[in-house]
């Protein structure tokens, strides 16, 4: 599963940024910021899965360290303060084509679907992010059930 995570951010764009300049309209920083969005969006997020997480993105992009914190901390203050989801989807719009958006859709699911079960807000926010990054509502549902085929799941939701 985490193997089709590092594929798709390692696929991202840095944005035309250097290293030290992470901004919420950095593709990466954008990524980064929604999962961790809809890892949280159910009131919990473990050790595990933020461990998981910064694998991911450290393998996805060849940093580690302080590099590595950077991004997260970027992707952390970007979805701290973020008002609405358009602040990040609108960056993952206008960088992905329509297959690397529906990749995302199914990335996002595969976080959800990490603790086996999906929460009724994991299920809506995953719907409203697909909506504003274009993957209609067919290609989300078909996005959920490869994932939930692979990982054995009833869902829960």
């Amino acid at each position: 599963m985490f193997e089709r995570i590092l594929s798709f951010l390692k696929d991202l764009p840095a944005g035309g940024r250097v290293a030290g300049q992470l901004g919420e309209d950095d593709p990466r920083v954008a990524a980064a910021a929604l999962l961790i969005h809809v890892m949280a969006a159910d009131g919990v997020c473990s050790d595990d899965e933020r461990a998981r997480l910064k694998e991911a993105l450290a393998r996805a992009y060849s940093i580690g360290g302080s590099e590595l914190k950077a991004l997260m901390q970027a992707a952390e203050e970007a979805e701290a303060s973020a008002v609405d989801l358009y602040v990040f989807t609108s960056v993952l719009k206008r960088h992905l084509g329509e297959e690397a958006r529906a990749h995302f859709i199914k990335t996002m699911w595969e976080i959800v679907f990490a603790d086996g079960q999906v929460h009724e807000l994991e299920d809506n926010l995953i719907w409203r992010v697909a909506e504003l990054i274009g993957v209609d509502a067919r290609t989300r549902v078909t996005m959920r059930q490869r994932v939930q085929r692979t990982e054995g799941t009833d869902g829960g939701v």
